[in-house]
């Protein structure tokens, strides 16, 4: 069934959509990443997850101004085809879909860790593939079944993660000890200090911190199948300052205060290592049933959003058209399951290099979410430069310190891909970034170009579809 017989069905409700950017913004960055971010930094990772955390805050404002002005399926990626130019939004849609393929590639393999806790002795790979499998299966259902699942998988997340900071907190004024050594505020600040590693590892930190607010953008790729998107996409945005402080300031303190940085080596989920090390065996088994739901959420939330993208993409001519294929419930399969196949090469790099993959993983998935935030933030201010002053002042959801703070978010930004070059274990996300580019632009060259609204011979009909890049020219997400 095609695009033609069949349209994205607007089944999010506010709720789902909320709580899908949830899913993305609290996951295996949290869960896991948090580890490197912690020995990088210590203790002063708090304030880069915060500062961090405020960046993206501007880039979902920005975002969110777009979407509410013109919700559409294709997102971002049509916002930079419209304000940017084609190349633009050919290079950022795909680099989204690579994005989305990498952070997956993430979860599954933390979700693989996850299990090794209770079997140390199966190879990761097979748990890669069995959550590989279910989860891709359960996206071909309608998108309200994706909406259900995945407000439950992250509102389990929430009431986890509340608990754990209560807990936490619990155990920070009785003054219990564990194996770790003494608990209490103190480790935040006298285990070498706030900044144990200086200004470098501070700054250094970025490149990890960044990668755990990674997925948070599909507030905007949500717009296309959302009820009343003027409504629910603000609402959704206006809750990532509570998140960020609620569930990485204050449950990665409460972490660190429970036993000292240093101690936090990353095999396994800190969230689980410091209630086993405190010799609370039951809270630990819970945490760990807490953060396998969290990957599948995540898992969940990325297999969505690359599916809606590249199919926002096929409507614009700028990918394969079957990938506008939908179901009968309205469910881009083709795209859902191009991911699925994608992601079995997570299989294969569970089973090559089970110990050194997700750094690489997420380092990759640090270049592609942070460039294309750059892509969002350069569209939002491209667009907000053509308006008049009354198109401006109409806007329904204005993103706030315009210009400046997009300015000094856009440049933040290309300041965490230059830290990417300083070190060792990150230079390989630039290196495959830059490669990613320029085989984007080639391909552009070879094949989207000529789909494009300037080609002449693609034909009355396509032409028409790719034309304009706005929502208004993609009526099929509309209905």
């Amino acid at each position: 069934m095609t695009a033609k017989t069949a349209t994205l069905s607007r089944g999010l409700k506010s709720r789902h959509i909320r709580f899908i950017a949830l899913g993305s913004a609290i996951g295996t960055g949290l869960f896991y990443g948090s580890s490197a971010s912690i020995q990088t930094a210590g203790p002063a990772v708090l304030l880069a997850y915060l500062i961090g955390g405020a960046a993206v805050f501007l880039v979902l404002r920005s975002l969110g101004e777009m979407a509410v002005r013109d919700p559409c399926a294709g997102s971002f990626g049509e916002y930079a085809t419209k304000y940017l130019g084609p190349l633009a939004g050919f290079a950022t849609g795909w680099t989204y879909a690579f994005e989305m393929v990498i952070v997956c590639l993430a979860d599954v393999t933390a979700f693989g860790v996850y299990m090794g806790f209770w079997f140390p002795d199966v190879p990761r790979w097979i748990w890669v593939l069995a959550v590989v499998l279910v989860v891709g299966v359960m996206n071909l259902f309608s998108v309200k079944v994706f909406g259900e699942m995945e407000f439950w998988l992250s509102l389990a997340k929430v009431v986890a993660i509340v608990a754990m900071i209560g807990a936490g907190i619990a155990i920070l004024v009785l003054g219990l000890h564990g194996d770790g050594g003494p608990v209490g505020v103190s480790n935040l600040w006298s285990n070498g200090g706030f900044f144990p590693h200086g200004a470098e590892g501070f700054v250094l930190s970025f490149a990890v911190v960044m990668f755990a607010f990674g997925g948070t953008e599909i507030i905007g790729v949500t717009a296309g199948e959302a009820q009343e998107p003027e409504k629910t996409i603000p609402s959704a945005v206006n809750w990532i300052p509570l998140r960020i402080v609620l569930f990485y300031v204050v449950a990665l303190a409460v972490i660190m205060s429970l036993n000292p940085w240093q101690n936090i080596d990353g095999t396994g989920s800190p969230f689980v290592e410091i209630f086993a090390s405190l010799g609370v065996g039951s809270a630990a088994t819970v945490l760990n049933v807490v953060v396998i739901v969290a990957a599948l959420s995540a898992i969940n939330s990325d297999i969505f959003a690359a599916g809606r993208i590249m199919y926002g993409m096929a409507e614009r001519g700028q990918a394969p058209a079957a990938m506008r294929k939908l179901s009968r419930n309205g469910v881009p399969w083709t795209t859902v399951s191009i991911m699925m196949g994608a992601l079995l090469l997570g299989v294969v790099l569970n089973y090559l290099m089970p110990e050194s993959i997700f750094l690489v993983i997420s380092s990759i998935a640090t270049f592609a979410t942070v460039w294309v935030w750059m892509m969002i933030l350069l569209s939002q201010f491209a667009a907000r430069r053509r308006m008049s002053p009354r198109e401006a002042a109409a806007l329904k959801y204005p993103a706030p310190f315009w210009p400046y703070g997009q300015i000094v978010a856009i440049a933040f930004m290309v300041a965490v891909l230059v830290l990417l070059a300083f070190s060792g274990d990150t230079r390989i996300a630039l290196i495959v970034g830059a490669g990613w580019l320029a085989l984007l632009s080639g391909v552009y060259v070879l094949w989207g170009r000529p789909r494009t609204p300037v080609a002449g011979p693609a034909g009355q009909a396509e032409r028409a579809e790719a034309e304009p890049a706005g929502a208004e020219a993609v009526p099929v997400a509309r209905s």
